[in-house]
């Protein structure tokens, strides 16, 4: 049985996007649509038993209509590919009232073939070519009906999110003493996992999240662990696969250092028992690319050594999305040449020019000098501190004794 899992689509994120000319669409939805496609294609072209959506399908509970149809088009082609797929809902497809339907419910109220969906903790039975798999569904809880009850009222947020730990942990354990061990299983679950390691969903989060133990999780009755909620593709334990698929494409500049893409896990029957391998396949994601200046005080051009810094980057600015960080005096700042820069970045996708003015320190003459001297000897010696070039500290101690003897 082969099976595809990947998580955390945010359609709908728009940050450093722009208006295609071609759709009318925000370019970083159709960046996210692209990196989908590429889902598609490949779960089709190498006839996929199961695609598995770890939650997260949009930005908010509310999306657009487009939104919608672009996220429908695409689960329409595998549903005419005959390929199951099941859908978890993540905290972000929640709606913010009790008795509101996600924004993915929609799939199951039409009974869209090869669809299914997970929002609520359960043991999903789903047909495939290669027989029947276990799907035990871990979506995010809501915190609103916990708060809601007369003893709970008094709670600390610490206090919710320990009791949410408790509520899942109760229900995953409640849950898995039906599953039945001839047939594979799989946990699909949007949870922070306390070995975790954060990614780009910092960004997105509102106070701190419920954490449940690798412990509890990693249940030898499940075959594989599939992941979402974190940004971050990662490993988290061997013996059951537990793994983060991380988002599909790069949200923000906490992923860029990040690979995106799906892992494609293969469950294959051993001696009585199944053997599980696991693979991760890249997508090609928007690049984010950072560049660092640091302008000394005594740089006489720093708008050259700026470009010089973006030159050496050249080959990664094509259609990525750069930041220039810049840490310069203030004098420093009078002197750049703000549109030569942008001029050098023109084929980046978007551009973001920060600057940190640095409050110079005034030196001292007090831990330097000993003994009384006189004011123009002070200034001579904060000349040579401030390493001024001879022929200038001449000029400037000419003129110095002049204005110290109108004093």
């Amino acid at each position: 049985m082969k099976i595809l899992h990947f998580a955390d689509l945010h359609l709908g994120v728009e940050t450093y996007g722009s208006v295609d000319p071609a759709t009318g669409l925000s370019t970083r939805l159709l960046d996210v649509l692209k990196a989908l496609d590429e889902v598609v294609e490949y779960a089709i072209v190498n006839k996929v038993d199961l695609v598995l959506f770890c939650g997260d399908a949009y930005k908010n509970r509310d999306p657009s209509q487009t939104q919608q149809r672009e996220f429908a088009k695409r689960l329409r082609r595998l549903s005419e590919g005959e390929i199951p797929v099941f859908l978890l809902v993540g905290n972000h497809d929640l709606p913010s009232t009790i008795g509101r339907a996600t924004a993915v419910e929609i799939f199951d109220t039409l009974a869209v073939s090869y669809i299914y969906v997970g929002n609520r903790p359960d043991i999903y039975r789903i047909p495939t070519k290669q027989g029947y798999v276990q799907v035990v569904a871990l979506p995010w809880l809501r915190r609103s009906p916990l708060l809601s009850r007369d003893e709970t009222k008094n709670l600390t947020i610490d206090q919710v999110n320990d009791r949410l730990q408790e509520i899942m942990t109760r229900r995953l354990l409640d849950v898995i003493s039906d599953l039945d061990p001839t047939l594979p299983a799989l946990l699909a679950a949007h949870v922070s996992v306390s070995t975790a390691k954060s990614g780009s969903e910092r960004s997105m989060v509102v106070g701190r999240d419920p954490l449940l133990l690798l412990s509890n999780i990693a249940q030898p009755v499940f075959d594989y662990v599939a992941l979402g909620h974190i940004h971050r593709k990662q490993v988290l334990f061997q013996s059951p696969p537990v793994i983060y698929a991380g988002s599909l494409e790069r949200l923000d500049f906490g992923d860029e250092d990040e690979d995106k893409g799906f892992y494609v896990v293969d469950i294959e029957p051993e001696g009585g028992k199944r053997r599980v391998t696991y693979e991760f396949h890249k997508v090609n994601a928007r690049h984010f690319v950072t560049i660092k200046v640091d302008i000394d005080a005594e740089d006489s051009d720093p708008t050259a050594t700026t470009l010089k810094a973006i030159v050496q980057r050249q080959t990664e600015i094509k259609e990525a999305i750069v930041r220039v960080q810049l840490s310069l005096p203030g004098t420093g700042e009078v002197s750049l040449r703000d549109a030569e820069i942008y001029k050098a970045l023109k084929e980046a996708h978007d551009v973001t020019v920060a600057k940190e003015v640095r409050q110079e320190t005034r030196l001292r003459l007090g831990d330097w000098v000993s003994g009384e001297v006189t004011p123009v000897e002070a200034l001579r010696i904060y000349l040579e501190m401030k390493k001024v070039p001879d022929e200038r500290q001449k000029v400037l101690i000419e003129y110095g004794e002049k204005l110290i003897r109108e004093v």
